[in-house]
């Protein structure tokens, strides 16, 4: 048997421990960007005009530096300087999650564009206030139609989370770096990430397809 098959083999329950890291962490990652983003992207529609420009400069920010440099930034310097004390698994999902929150709040703000103006003021003139008519009849369509985006946004997060091995995260990507260095089987134990990093992409837009098909209200267009 090749080294190389065999190296893969060898390390290949290793990885896939790490792939159950690298799922937590984007889980975290878009559950948090989606906590952030939702408010984010009702401010810039309906917000007034220091509301738009304080999350317009939290979008700029997120979404001009680098997640390495983010990354560095977090764990290195803000924990240090406030004295907080979080592993770098934390600082992870908090950083993924803070830029996929910026990009998410540009996602929904233009699925909330999308709909009908007509819907808040029907919303107005059934006795709804403004935030029950935002709450519970734009921003469920506004989700719903985000779907394909946010199946977009999922592989671009998944794909970023490599980088988080900087840190020491124990994700795929840090573990096979650990193995190839002792094997010296770099291709084939690079390769073998690369793939499970492709079936993880695969699985997550099949799921996301899946509830978009679920969630589709026949005969409803834009």
């Amino acid at each position: 048997m090749p080294e190389g098959i065999a190296a893969i083999l060898n390390a290949l329950p290793y990885l896939l421990q790490g792939s159950f890291v690298t799922i937590v962490v984007v889980i975290g990652a878009m559950a948090l960007g989606l906590v952030m983003g939702v408010p984010f992207a009702v401010g810039q529609v309906y917000g007034g005009p220091i509301v738009r420009r304080v999350i317009g400069v939290y979008v700029w920010f997120f979404r001009g530096v680098p997640l390495l440099v983010l990354l560095f930034l977090f764990y290195f310097g803000l924990c240090s300087l406030l004295d907080i004390n979080l592993s770098a698994f934390t600082v992870a999902i908090i950083v993924l999650g803070s830029i996929s929150s910026a990009y998410q709040s540009q996602i929904f703000r233009g699925t909330i564009l999308s709909l009908p103006e007509g819907q808040l003021k029907a919303a107005r003139a059934l006795g709804m206030s403004d935030t029950r008519a935002i709450v519970f009849v734009i921003i469920p369509q506004a989700l719903r139609l985000s779907i394909p985006a946010w199946s977009n946004e999922y592989s671009i997060v998944l794909k970023d989370s490599a980088v988080t091995y900087a840190l020491g995260v124990a994700e795929i990507m840090a573990r096979t770096h650990f193995v190839a260095t002792r094997t010296y089987q770099h291709l084939p134990l690079y390769l073998a990430a690369g793939v499970i990093y492709l079936l993880l992409t695969y699985l997550g837009v099949k799921a996301l397809r899946m509830i978009e098909s679920g969630t589709r209200i026949p005969g409803y267009t834009r």
